[in-house]
């Protein structure tokens, strides 16, 4: 079965303050860090190997998920010392590995802020029966000028990568999951800066290499801004919230808005809780309104009125406008 190596990172720069202590994969949506969402998914397609590619706050992630074997899978880690760019973290990732462990091999790459529903088995599928030596997932989007599109021939083969335009000739958008033959893992530089958008798929469609398309319009979501994360989180929650193990909720507390509440947290009672996401161990005391609001892991938040449409740390309250 395939291997997966999971991009997890980036800087976050966009949700600061939040990625200041907790690296933006790690960041809770619908009561779980994204990369566990994303560990998920590659378990239910039979990816049980999976190799982590860190660089900013790496000590964040194997703290939580060790060895893999509480979710049944063997975790690997790959610590970049200095960036490397989407294509030398993938080639770093894969030197986990010896030349003949990965001989062979196939790879699904995850990027790390991205929540998808779409059939990584059926990719795989797709790859095997192409041939291909690169497989890439693309949804179709309304408006694709704020993105690169991947414009693709009758056969599903990639023709072209190209930048963002005005007028694009196609909809069809990469969708941040990809399949990797190992060969085309080892022809990527080792320890160098390399863009896979910018320098190693263009490469392979000017080369004439098999690299393919596949289309699957299933849910999909870049959480890499705030009011993403929030509706990454929402759509998680099925019902007007959901709470982790060990939370514990007063009477009289009222949580609506798709609300996420994470472990072993205490809510006090007459607490009002509105559309937000809550960590883990968070201490909310009696008679407290909290609406659209980030409330970092381990905060106490004593009571407070009007505290509305704000960003909560331990440290810092920032305001910020939700849809």
């Amino acid at each position: 079965m395939a291997i997966g190596i999971l991009l997890v990172g980036g800087l976050g720069s966009r949700l600061a303050p939040l990625t200041n202590e907790i690296p933006k994969p790690m960041l809770p949506v619908g009561g779980l860090p994204v990369t566990e969402h994303q560990l998920m998914a590659a378990k239910k397609a039979g990816i049980t190997t999976v190799i982590l590619a860190t660089s900013y706050l790496s000590e964040v992630f194997i703290p939580y998920f060790g060895d893999g074997s509480q979710w049944g899978m063997n975790l690997l880690y790959a610590v970049e010392k200095e960036p490397l760019g989407t294509g030398g973290a993938i080639r770093n990732a894969a030197d986990v590995l010896s030349p003949d462990q990965r001989r062979g091999e196939t790879f699904v790459i995850f990027n790390g802020d991205v929540l998808s529903k779409h059939d990584i088995s059926a990719q795989l599928a797709f790859h095997k029966t192409k041939g291909a030596e690169v497989t890439l997932h693309l949804i179709d989007v309304e408006d694709a000028r704020a993105f690169g599109c991947v414009p693709t021939d009758s056969d599903g083969r990639v023709t072209d990568f190209l930048e963002k335009m005005e007028n694009p000739i196609t909809r069809s958008i990469n969708a941040g999951c990809y399949i990797f033959s190992a060969k085309t893992i080892d022809e990527i530089p080792q320890g160098k800066v390399v863009s896979i958008e910018r320098e190693t798929f263009p490469r392979l469609v000017k080369d004439g290499s098999p690299i393919y398309g596949y289309h699957e319009q299933s849910y999909w979501l870049d959480v890499g801004t705030p009011a993403a994360l929030f509706k990454g989180s929402r759509d998680l929650v099925a019902g007007p919230y959901l709470a982790g193990k060990g939370t514990t909720i007063g009477e009289r507390t009222q949580i609506s808005g798709g609300t996420s509440i994470g472990r072993d947290c205490q809510i006090g009672s007459d607490v009002v809780i509105e559309g937000s996401i809550i960590g883990d161990g968070v201490s909310i005391g009696e008679g407290c309104h909290i609406a659209h609001s980030f409330i970092s892991h381990g905060a106490t938040v004593a009571k407070i009125t009007n505290f509305e449409r704000t960003f909560h740390s331990r440290t810092q309250t920032l305001p910020i406008s939700l849809p």
